[in-house]
């Protein structure tokens, strides 16, 4: 028996670090973000004994462990505490091999994306009755708290859920928000939107960091950064359900 899974990468239009804590627990969140044909795939394959063998094409690692020995020692940790969060620590072994169709760093949630799959997979191996909204809570508790990735909670919703949403963030409440896209409008975004690869990845944690930090301190630049990213989120949304195009191109310029 195989189980394979697979969850989208993301681009985001507008709301950037108005999903970062504290700021949605204190105002409130918004992102506009749409999936797109590029994947985080997963395959698992369950053996008879209680070994782990974890293969990552990204990163060119083979890993093998007794479960007993799963510890974070810097090497794929996101996949290893995907397994100590739904996996535990007895039962049957199984085989992971992981790759995705954009390098780590790339800015496109692959890493949350990885956890989506990776928490899909789990899911099915351990008959777990979750609903969408628990797999996406999942996969961000598994990255922020229990690895402690920096970053906000947009990236684990977007790869669960998939396509164009609005999605909202209240604290503890997250609220997707599916866009009923027109294919036209569709059509037009694809054709004038361009993704391109500099050949440079990033890590955003530092910028996480100092962002929180001039939340928490009250600097006033950032705070009326935040709160007009999360109006163009809003306003962003209601161009493209009204069909103006260009308006949402200037838009996508200022955010």
């Amino acid at each position: 028996m195989l189980i394979r899974a697979k969850a989208p990468l993301r681009i985001g239009f507008a709301g950037g670090g108005t999903d970062v804590p504290p700021f949605p627990e204190r105002e409130g969140g918004c992102v506009l973000s749409a999936t797109i044909s590029r994947y985080s795939y997963g395959t698992l394959r369950p053996k008879e004994d209680d070994q782990i063998i974890i293969r990552s094409v990204d990163f060119g690692l083979s890993l093998n462990y007794n479960r007993r020995e799963l510890i974070y020692d810097g090497k794929l940790d996101l996949v290893k505490a995907a397994i100590r969060k739904l996996a535990g620590k007895s039962g049957r072994g199984f085989e992971l091999f992981l790759r995705s169709d954009a390098p780590p760093g790339s800015g496109l949630g692959s890493s949350s994306s990885l956890m989506v799959t990776l928490v899909g997979m789990l899911k099915e191996f351990q008959s777990l009755p979750l609903t969408d909204y628990e797999i996406a809570e999942l996969a961000y508790v598994i990255e922020r708290n229990d690895v402690g990735i920096e970053g906000g909670m947009q990236d684990q919703y977007a790869a669960t859920f998939g396509g164009c949403n609005f999605i909202e963030f209240f604290g503890d409440k997250v609220i997707v928000n599916p866009l009923r896209l027109s294919q036209d409008i569709v059509n037009e975004l694809e054709h004038n939107l361009l993704l391109c690869f500099t050949g440079r990845t990033h890590i955003s944690g530092h910028i996480i960091q100092d962002q929180t930090a001039r939340y928490k301190r009250g600097d006033t630049a950032n705070l009326e950064g935040l709160r007009r990213q999360k109006a163009l989120a809003s306003e962003m949304k209601n161009l493209l359900l009204r069909h103006k195009l260009h308006e949402f191109g200037e838009m996508l310029h200022e955010a």
